[in-house]
């Protein structure tokens, strides 16, 4: 996921040290494409970066055009349309703020101006900040993880569907703290927890339609959100309460990504894939 986060008081240094994990690929060497996605077009939510830059690279070598909506990096998009471009396909970008249903309504009107129709949905943004007491989490904080996390999956989807046919994908990105909760991101995990009752629900309500719905419910996985929103204490922690013993990077969720949105996966609606490093869950 790619959208803010409060800043922690990590050092220079510190980010330094955890840079590394953000150094990585966004796509194997040697993943061969194999036009699953071709001439597809695709909206990204949060795609300057982590997860959405790597299902966006991904979905470029399958054969899929690409729009990238974000909220402020710039840069971040900037690099990610070049990787897109790279790939000999198209990638438009869109700045603003997803909690916003007018600008909701407007880039994916635009997405369809632009590269001529809607085949895959996304819904990818997110935000979240650190609070180890539930006392921390003020209104606003509250209001604006929803309106980010969860809102804007009915603004996107609401548009969105005024372009999409038969055959196209939804896929929204929750996580696995959906499913065994997180002390510390308590407000973070209700939405994604909504994440996923709102995929079940609207692929129940998009069925006759033949418009499959499906998500992701990453485990830890190194991001820029990870790494500038946790203290050090949490970030030599991270991801070794796997069974793997590992957090994990975004190009080991791409593929992933890529089932979803293609006809690889043409009996499956209203269900979540879990990419966490082995930990066990129910749905």
């Amino acid at each position: 996921m790619s959208h803010q986060s409060k800043q922690t008081n990590i050092s220079d240094n510190d980010k330094k040290e955890f840079q590394k994990h953000l150094d990585q690929p966004y796509i194997r060497d040697g993943y061969n494409g194999s036009e699953k996605l071709k001439d597809k077009v695709a909206i990204i939510t949060g795609g300057d970066s982590g997860i959405g830059r790597a299902a966006a690279v991904h979905f470029a070598r399958e054969g899929a055009d690409v729009a990238i909506v974000y909220l402020k990096s710039d840069d971040d998009a900037a690099e990610t349309q070049r990787l897109v471009e790279a790939e000999d396909r198209r990638c438009i970008l869109f700045r603003g703020d997803v909690s916003d249903a007018a600008f909701c309504k407007e880039f994916v009107a635009q997405t369809h101006k632009q590269l001529g129709k809607l085949n895959i949905l996304v819904n990818n943004a997110g935000t979240h900040e650190d609070a180890p007491d539930v006392q921390e989490i003020t209104q606003e904080q509250l209001i604006r993880t929803f309106s980010v996390n969860i809102f804007s999956f009915f603004y996107i989807t609401q548009a969105a569907l005024q372009y999409m046919q038969a055959g196209d994908t939804i896929i929204n990105t929750a996580s696995v703290t959906a499913y065994r909760g997180s002390g510390h991101l308590l407000d973070y995990s209700s939405t994604k927890g909504a994440a996923v009752t709102f995929t079940r629900s609207l692929a129940q309500n998009l069925a006759e339609k033949k418009i499959r719905v499906n998500g992701i419910a990453p485990g830890p996985i190194w991001t820029p959100l990870v790494v500038y929103s946790f203290d050090k204490e949490k970030l030599e922690k991270f991801g070794k309460d796997t069974p793997l013993g590992r957090a994990g990077y975004p190009y080991e969720l791409g593929p992933a990504y890529v089932w979803l949105a293609s006809e690889e996966s043409s009996y499956m609606t209203g269900q979540m894939l879990h990419v966490n490093g082995g930990d066990v869950v129910n749905g």
